[in-house]
């Protein structure tokens, strides 16, 4: 299970950023979570979930998508691949 904390949040953030993915902060109509935007390989969060949300709609996104492994380095490969493997716990 991934810690709650901003430096999880930020290091999600940047791992979609390297994958070519934009993350954006928004308010809207949906009450949490996030999407991604007609394979526009933008995905919009809401910006008023908490912040254990944010992490779980990224990690979420991270496990549906198609990432370039070439795009990525070591220290993003494995983090991927450990989010990808461990069960999301709600």
């Amino acid at each position: 299970m991934l810690p709650a904390t901003n430096h999880t949040l930020e290091k999600l953030e940047m791992l979609l950023k390297t994958a070519g993915y934009k993350v954006r902060y928004e308010k809207g109509n949906f009450k949490t979570g996030a999407c991604l935007l007609l394979k526009s390989k933008m995905i919009v969060v809401n910006r008023f979930s908490n912040l254990e949300s944010k992490i779980l709609a990224l990690v979420e996104l991270l496990r549906e998508l198609e990432v370039d492994y070439k795009l990525l380095d070591d220290k993003q490969i494995a983090f991927l691949q450990e989010i990808k493997q461990t069960k999301l716990q709600l």
